[in-house]
């Protein structure tokens, strides 16, 4: 199925390139890396939320057969309690089989039109073909996607890092190391 994703989409997948790193790039070492404060976990959730939820769509970044990051526009459902993040997909797809081999993700979220700022996730993501939670997240364009719901899977993104700018929640980057207020998400 061809589809084209207006401006913005276009607009979301191209700074998920930026993002892409996250995937095959080890974590910087050097002491100037490391924020000079720890950011308040509760404003950086709440800061990212209302990035993810104002945007239509994100970046999906998988890790490609020859170990590089691939990059496709989704539409995702807003995050829930855990910040998870549900989507869904064809199950033949290139994307599914790249996560059965290498369930490392991120996802990237964008509002540079309106200088709010990104999200940018990192995690692992489970594919879901349970049609009781096809149907409890059935959307209504699901029906010319994917005729009867043949072929439909969920991928459920669970985060480890949530990696935040948000100019208008003030969640901005640490002015002596320039990085992004990030969190480490429960159980990581």
């Amino acid at each position: 199925m061809n589809m084209h994703y207006p401006p913005a989409a276009r607009s979301a997948t191209l700074g998920a390139l930026l993002a892409a790193s996250i995937l095959v790039l080890p974590a910087p070492s050097r002491a100037q890396d490391q924020p000079t404060t720890t950011p308040d976990r509760a404003k950086v959730l709440a800061a990212a939320r209302e990035v993810m939820t104002a945007q239509r769509y994100c970046a999906l970044i998988t890790i490609g057969e020859n170990g590089l990051p691939e990059i496709r526009t989704m539409n995702p459902f807003p995050p829930d309690e855990g910040m998870v993040v549900w989507m869904a997909t064809h199950a033949t797809t290139k994307k599914v089989r790249q996560i059965r081999k290498d369930a490392r993700v991120s996802l990237y979220y964008a509002d540079h039109a309106n200088a709010i700022g990104y999200v940018a996730i990192s995690g692992r993501a489970e594919l879901v073909d349970d049609m009781n939670e096809v149907l409890a997240r059935k959307r209504a364009y699901w029906d010319q996607a994917f005729p009867g719901l043949k072929n439909i899977m969920l991928i459920k993104v669970v985060p480890e890092r949530i990696e935040v700018l948000n100019y208008k929640q003030g969640v901005v980057a640490d002015p002596n190391t320039l990085g992004a207020p990030s969190i480490t998400m429960p159980g990581k």
